[in-house]
């Protein structure tokens, strides 16, 4: 800890040394990337600059990475890239645009080859962990970004799919009728973010309009505001761009699966690109009467409204309806050996149905040194489940007891974010300063009722041999049900500056407020509470780079949970007087990128939640705010080419989460629900020849308990998958995966001890893809 102490003073002085005034420079980088057409980078390759409207010629070359970036003066510019052995490529780009991939023909060749994605699983810069366009290698934080050939290659369907190859990150259960993901020991339905704005509201999300996933572990309020305790997810949707591209894809497999998605995209004269995607999914499942329906359709338009400003509006309307399903009991600390097919309850009067409403709009204008970009997200959501909940098993193992309710969720939420970014020199010392501010609104009305068997009981015994029952139910509400409304209104402002102060020293330091009013009102009984916090959060790092391609981080970050918890609902008389949760995290880490366009990454973290609930030890009326929690970590990730026809993606993760003070949860020493101690995971895919390649996955995990109480086990387990591809045209492909090729039994998460989701035994999926 002094260690991190010195660190954090360190990056204080530094910052508190640089000089108050910067001197304006107009302009920006000419950035991008060079590669050949089967995607590996072109080192060497010489890259000319030379302004639209004619004058001097500013000449650069790529790195090992196939990358290039020079500062230039506002305006456009033709830039030429060439190499031996390739024909030259040339584009016009504008000052401070993102970064341009050039792909080189080989010499010789007059084929047209329009590149529409990556070939390999890397991205080389991120904006969302900083909000500013910063190079992956030098964000100071562990992020893993999971990119859309790397979802297409694996089939993934879901974000549970995604964190599977997460180093550190585990899906949780949520009840099976929403997504949950528990990031650093800390479990959380509600940290979840689109395009950089959150998406906080408990549904399955599809990935059919993602260009990747990014999954920035650590709290990180200065950037995402309120909760994120572990970490956040965020999704990168498919934006409209300037080319013409058509694809689509139909799918087919084991349990009745079915699915078919599109993308289109084109150009409307030079000013205006739009694009559409869509999906439509329904299919079943391994379990027993299990089945989902889902579409969703997402047009966006870009529009370039003047040399400096762009413009783009995007919508999606998505709709999810599937069987709910809490999963299997336990028995004796295990989960119950019956087969992992069987249903609890009533398949028949179930359902889980989500339907949403997205709007977005984004305003971005470069000014000289500045950028300024305005963001609006309006979301209207639309929710309710209705589910038989799998109970305690008798002692003798002959029953098991079956309780059932439901639950209507609707909320709006409409924010707004406007960040201004500079990019100056104070001297010698370059800075990239941004300030921005947030505001939101979200409405939010809960109701639920139980389920009466026969009208008359809250609960039923079924046989375990045979828990599929069908009993009349009656659902009205009970004594304690919800039925209230909520209103939050967030206020925020935030600056940060990263600053080079040599070309092997970066610092990174900012400061966050946050006004967080929640409004509760209760329609059974006419109760209505207030709780207001202000929230302020640091963040500060040091990147040292002992070399372009490696960076050395250490970096502490704060972020905030209100008393009201992830969904707001939790507010009472007792919670009103409580003060937020406080997620401290101390890190350091180092990234590495390979000339082959491989990336290493690792860190090594210890997090800190504090100020949690526990029970006033003189008095067992009363809560104190002396609980904690602690996780102490260390993550390995790699991602990208090994060789040119060898592609992996994976990490490993040790994590050791525990409760360090008492809570009202648990006492000191448990162990933290569904956080195994090792978790392994590697994807290879393999390109044997120009139209065969395979791939072949592996996940491991160890043995983990439920929840906190530490009475249920789910076992460790390994899980292999396979897959072929076969190109059978230019722009289509044949792909088969099998998932759990060797049909492994195992426990993939549970929501409580006796809410336990099994894994799906050995599926196949086929699927063809084609662009026209």
């Amino acid at each position: 800890m002094r260690m991190w102490s010195r660190a954090v003073l360190f990056t204080a002085f530094l910052l508190s040394s640089l000089p108050v005034a910067a001197q304006s420079v107009q302009g920006g980088f000419i950035r991008g990337t060079v590669t050949d057409q089967s995607g590996a980078p072109v080192a060497g390759a010489e890259v000319a600059v030379l302004p639209e409207a004619g004058g001097l010629v500013r000449q650069a070359r790529t790195d090992a990475q196939g990358v290039f970036a020079l500062w230039v003066g506002d305006g456009r510019y033709v830039v030429s890239v060439s190499s031996p052995g390739f024909e030259a490529s040339e584009q016009t780009l504008a000052a401070g645009e993102r970064p341009h991939a050039f792909v080189l023909q080989v010499a010789g060749f007059t084929d047209s080859v329009t590149v529409t994605a990556k070939s390999d699983y890397v991205v080389d810069e991120t904006s969302t962990a900083t909000k500013t366009a910063t190079p992956l290698r030098d964000v100071p934080q562990s992020v893993t970004l999971v990119t859309g050939k790397q979802i297409e290659d694996q089939m993934m369907l879901s974000l549970g799919d995604v964190v599977r190859y997460v180093p550190g990150a585990m899906q949780h259960q949520g009840e099976n009728n929403r997504d949950e993901v528990v990031l650093r020991g800390t479990s959380s339905s509600s940290s979840f973010f689109v395009d950089g704005v959150r998406d906080d509201v408990q549904y399955y999300r599809d990935l059919y309009n993602l260009e990747r996933v990014e999954v920035i572990k650590g709290p990180n309020a200065l950037i995402f505001g309120r909760g994120g305790g572990g970490g956040v997810v965020n999704r990168v949707t498919k934006q409209a761009f300037f080319g013409n591209t058509r694809s689509a894809t139909f799918e087919t497999g084991s349990f009745g699966n079915k699915r078919a998605s599109g993308d289109w995209n084109a150009t409307l004269g030079s000013k205006v690109a739009v694009r559409f995607n869509g999906v439509y999914e329904n299919s079943d499942s391994f379990r027993d009467s299990v089945g989902l329906e889902r579409y969703g359709v997402s047009p966006t338009v870009s529009w370039t409204a003047g040399r400096q400003t762009t413009i783009s509006v995007g919508y999606e309307r998505f709709h999810d309806r599937r069987t709910a399903d809490r999963g299997i009991s336990s028995f004796q600390g295990r989960p119950v050996d019956v087969p992992v097919e069987t249903y609890f309850g009533d398949p028949g009067n179930t359902a889980v149905r989500a339907d949403v409403n997205l709007a977005s709009a984004v305003v971005e204008r470069r000014a000289g040194a500045f950028t300024i970009r305005n963001h609006t997200l309006f979301g209207d959501y639309d929710r309710a489940y209705q589910n038989y909940v799998p109970g305690a098993v008798s002692n003798d193992a002959q029953q098991v007891t079956i309780t059932a309710y439901n639950n209507a969720t609707g909320r709006q939420n409409l924010f707004n974010q406007t960040d201004v970014t500079y990019r100056g020199d104070t001297g010698r010392v370059r800075h990239t300063v941004l300030v921005g501010g947030e505001g939101g609104r979200q409405l939010t009305d809960n109701f639920r009722n139980t389920g009466f068997f026969n009208n008359t009981a809250t609960s039923i015994l079924a046989p375990l041999s045979d828990p599929t029952i069908s009993v009349p139910v009656t659902f009205r509400q009970s004594a304690t049900d919800a039925d209230n409304h909520i209103e939050t209104t967030v206020g925020a402002i935030y600056a940060q500056d990263q600053v080079t102060l040599t070309d092997h020293l970066q610092v990174v330091g900012g400061l966050r407020f946050d006004r967080f009013d929640l409004t509760f009102h209760n329609h059974r009984n006419g109760t209505a509470l207030e709780r207001i916090d202000n929230l302020v959060s640091p963040r500060a790092a040091v990147v040292v780079k002992p070399m372009a391609p490696v960076s050395l981080y250490g970096s502490y970050s704060v972020s905030y949970l209100p008393s009201s918890g992830d969904q707001f609902s939790s507010l009472t008389n007792v919670t009103q007087q409580v003060e937020p949760e406080r997620f401290t995290n101390y890190e350091i880490g180092a990234k590495w990128e390979t000339s082959s366009g491989l990336s290493v990454t690792t860190a090594a973290y210890r997090l800190d939640r504090t100020n949690t609930r526990a029970t006033d030890p003189n008095d067992p009326t009363r809560i104190v705010q002396t609980g904690s929690q602690r996780t102490n970590g260390f993550e390995l990730g790699v991602n990208g080419r090994v060789t040119a026809a060898w592609t992996i993606a994976g990490g490993y993760a040790l994590q050791d989460a525990f409760v360090t003070s008492a809570t009202t949860a648990a006492p000191a020493g448990a162990k933290a629900g569904q956080v195994p101690r090792h978790t392994f995971s590697l994807w290879n895919r393999y390109q044997v020849q120009r139209r065969l390649g395979v791939g072949l996955g592996l996940v491991h995990r160890t043995e983990m308990f439920a929840t906190i109480s530490d009475t249920v086990t789910l076992p460790g387990y390994t899980r292999g998958d396979a897959a072929v591809f076969w190109t059978l045209a230019a722009k289509t492909r044949l792909q088969l995966n099998v998932e759990n090729i060797l049909d492994a039994r195992y426990f993939l998460n549970a929501d409580s001890n006796t809410n336990i989701s099994p894994g799906s035994p050995r599926a196949l999926r086929l699927a063809l893809l084609t662009g026209f």
